[in-house]
């Protein structure tokens, strides 16, 4: 399994915002929350994040298709680098392409320093953040019932 990174071009933004939506469409009706979904982010807001000067988007490919993609936000500046979102398509998750596509992203940025937040309630997404060795930081953000986002860091 060759799982690769290719950055995103400006030209790709529409291609990365179609794709968000498709991929978070299940979490969307399974929690129902439209306020922090990026579900329900518009792609002007997509645009406006691709051209901050500390984003880089990367389609994460395997034998050449597009199975998700990935936001680094690395500031270069003692912060935090920041995965804020990483999804694969439905109809290639349970591969091992988000774990594989971490690792690339370690080999890319380095593997110390990083931070990210998941819904509590997707123990699967725990599990992987965890076996990648990511810590809980303690900090949880209660949305609404049967919804919380837990806080992840890693060294």
């Amino acid at each position: 399994m060759d799982v690769i990174l290719n950055r995103a071009e400006k030209s790709d933004i529409n291609t990365i915002g179609e794709m968000q939506v498709k991929a978070f469409s299940g979490l969307l009706k399974k929690y129902q929350n439209y306020d922090i979904s990026p579900a329900t982010e518009s792609f002007e807001k997509v645009i406006r994040k691709s051209e901050q000067p500390w984003t880089t988007y990367y389609f994460i490919e395997v034998n050449g298709k597009k199975v998700g993609a990935v936001r680094i936000i690395d500031k270069k500046d003692g912060s935090r680098k920041r995965i804020s979102p990483i999804w694969i398509m439905s109809e290639y998750r349970d591969n091992g392409y988000a774990q594989t596509a971490m690792m690339e992203i370690e080999k890319l940025y380095g593997s110390d320093y990083w931070c990210l937040d998941t819904i509590l309630q997707e123990k699967e997404n725990l599990y992987l953040f965890e076996k990648l060795g990511y810590h809980q930081t303690g900090k949880v953000e209660y949305i609404k019932d049967g919804m919380d986002i837990e806080f992840y860091e890693k060294n």
